[in-house]
């Protein structure tokens, strides 16, 4: 299959009533967007690889804020050196995280973040029925405020894959990592154990991963020891070309580097459907690069998740309702502890061909139980599109937030004006 590269170039006119999320000094801005998306595709014999992308300037007239370059990276490349044997892979994720996730989403509470992977993996076979690999990765994470998340991990891991039928097979894992924090104020190296089996079936309108196993976190410097239960689960039915039904949930330790690097997603037929907490979920309408939720810290939390989804699809209507609830528990700063429940509806309409009329609403509640504070955010936003040549298009938008909270300042509400052009290679 040969290269394939698409991008579009878009310039954004954004008007905002208050910008900064402020309960009582709401600073009126506009901002000028000018970005690039690109996504990549190659399926060659020796390399396979997959990438999209976005960079955009943010300009704030007036010398209110200190203008911004942004980006985000989602790709993965797999090179392979000897065929059926020996493999190199390589991972990264990029976006914009903020600094303070108690804080309101102004443009100074906003940072680049960065999670790379790359090593090799080893392939052999065990047996007529059986196959193994070996894999030896580096793993670094970055973040441009926050440095308490910068670090060097080692991982290795060993697995065996048996196929029961043409759809089913099983697996067993083993891996160990080694984390290394560049920040001396990011608290004790560890050491992470983790084995657990996998069972996985691929039907024409089912699909299933369920994992379960144990790990074991070590701390050095006298630090603390944990062992728990793992468990993971991804589901996702079909029961239509136009319907897709997909549950997701976990019981683990994990981290912000392993939550960025092995973000969520169940394998539907042809399709990869994202399994996000609600709070996560982006809009269409707003385009851009948006600026996500995840807790950017060095701190290892116990998760507890599930996710669903409802997605419908046909040439003129798509739809999408998705509730969730996650539950975080940190081991070592537990004012970070939450729990949040939420529900998630996006909708887009062809009114025309060439015409599109979406829309979408949020509604998330944050419960902060050592700091004694609740959070109630709200969010929904309009879009009206119009592709008037196969390469150009527009979008009007408008998007409303709103925070009910019961700590100091910390309640806002925003209005967010958008008109965007985009030429479409």
């Amino acid at each position: 299959m040969a290269d394939q590269f698409d991008y579009s170039l878009y310039m954004s006119f954004e008007h905002s009533d208050n910008i900064t999320l402020s309960t009582s000094e709401p600073i009126s801005q506009n901002v000028i967007i000018p970005g690039v998306n690109f996504a990549y595709t190659q399926q060659g014999s020796t390399v396979q690889a997959t990438a999209t992308g976005n960079i955009e300037y943010r300009d704030y007239p007036g010398n209110n804020f200190s203008n911004q370059t942004v980006g985000s990276l989602a790709a993965q490349a797999n090179w392979t050196v000897v065929p059926q044997r020996l493999d190199v892979f390589v991972q990264d994720y990029a976006g914009v995280e903020p600094v303070d996730t108690l804080a309101p989403n102004a443009p100074s509470n906003q940072q680049q973040t960065n999670v790379l992977a790359v090593g090799p993996t080893l392939h052999f076979r065990v047996g007529e029925a059986m196959t193994g690999q070996v894999e030896l990765h580096y793993v670094n994470s970055y973040a441009s405020k926050v440095t308490e998340f910068n670090s060097s991990r080692g991982d290795a891991a060993f697995r065996l894959f048996r196929d029961i039928n043409p759809t089913d097979q099983i697996s067993f894992n083993a891996e160990y990592q080694h984390v290394t924090f560049t920040d001396s104020t990011a608290g004790p190296n560890y050491d992470r154990y983790e084995v657990y089996g996998t069972y996985a079936t691929r039907l024409t309108h089912f699909d299933a991963n369920l994992t379960a196993g144990w790990t074991n976190i070590d701390y050095q410097s006298g630090g603390p020891h944990l062992s728990d239960p793992l468990a993971r689960v991804t589901v996702g039915w079909r029961p239509s070309a136009q319907s897709t039904f997909t549950l997701s949930g976990a019981y683990q330790y994990v981290d912000a580097a392993q939550s960025i690097l092995q973000p969520n997603s169940v394998q539907i037929g042809t399709d990869v459907v994202p399994l996000q907490p609600v709070a996560q979920v982006l809009s269409d309408v707003r385009g851009g690069i948006n600026t996500g939720t995840a807790i950017i810290s060095s701190d290892v939390y116990k998760e507890r998740r599930l996710d669903a989804s409802y997605n419908y699809r046909d040439e003129r209507l798509s739809l999408t309702i998705a509730p969730a609830y996650d539950k975080l528990v940190y081991v070592n700063d537990t004012q970070l502890n939450q729990s949040d429940r939420g529900i998630s509806f996006t909708a887009s309409y062809k009114l025309r061909p060439t015409v599109t009329l979406s829309g979408f609403t949020t509604v998330d509640r944050f419960v902060y139980d050592n700091i004694d504070r609740t959070d109630k955010d709200y969010r929904f936003g309009i879009d009206f599109g119009h592709q008037w040549t196969p390469h150009w298009s527009w979008h009007a938008s408008y998007v409303r937030q709103i925070r009910s909270s019961d700590a100091a300042a910390q309640s806002y509400h925003e209005n967010e004006y958008l008109l965007t052009v985009v030429f479409t290679r």
